[in-house]
């Protein structure tokens, strides 16, 4: 049984709730705890309503993912005219959530959890994760960047390229790191700032660099 599975957006704080349940259950026990029969009586609900909300588990799979990615936030108020401080405020805020939705256990166990199947015939999760968590944040914060270009505040030929900068500039290889064990970062803060300042200062526009601090 599967359903179509509703977009982060429109899930209700029960969902909400449940999908964390889920989560936590696949931090604590791995693959093996994720079952219906296990996430109903986490969450304290029916096997019916997690078929109803989500369908079979390849779809509770999507929407763990989708929720996990959507703590991400990016760009989302239409209409809003971007100034260099919005602008900086909005890349700052998408660069410190990435970096502690990253470093989470979270997505440390989803991200090996993968890795250790991606040798088998017809897993999945390697593709869910692609499509319902990275491709989701990559299209959120592209739109931000599109949005800052039509503002006047960034200049660049290709967006995709000026993206991969950004993320590039506030991942660096810190993510395949904790993968393999390290601790994350003390200072997620610091880090987006200067990954911001950085990317800033590669793609602004004049306006942009009048406005940043010299500097010292």
């Amino acid at each position: 049984m599967s359903v179509d599975v509703a977009e982060p957006s429109e899930f209700s704080p029960r969902q909400n709730a449940v999908l964390e349940q889920a989560l936590q259950l696949l931090v604590d026990g791995g693959e093996k705890a994720l079952t219906t029969s296990g996430v109903a009586r986490a969450a304290n609900c029916s096997k019916e309503s997690l078929y109803k909300w989500f369908g079979d588990r390849d779809g509770l799979l999507s929407a763990m993912i989708a929720y996990q990615a959507s703590k991400v936030r990016t760009f989302e108020r239409s209409g809003e005219r971007l100034t260099y401080t919005s602008l900086h405020d909005h890349l700052v805020i998408f660069a410190r959530d990435l970096l502690e939705v990253l470093a989470g256990d979270v997505s440390l166990a989803l991200n090996r959890l993968a890795i250790g199947q991606s040798h088998r015939d017809g897993s999945k999760l390697g593709k869910l994760l692609l499509e319902r968590g990275r491709r989701q944040i990559d299209r959120r914060a592209m739109a931000l960047i599109d949005a800052g270009k039509r503002a006047g505040l960034l200049r660049f030929h290709d967006a995709d390229e000026a993206y991969h900068t950004l993320y590039g500039l506030v991942v660096s290889d810190l993510h395949v790191r904790m993968l393999l064990g390290e601790p994350g970062l003390k200072d997620t803060a610091r880090q987006a700032e200067k990954a911001v300042t950085a990317f800033l200062r590669l793609y602004g526009t004049d306006k942009v660099l009048a406005e940043m601090p010299i500097l010292g």
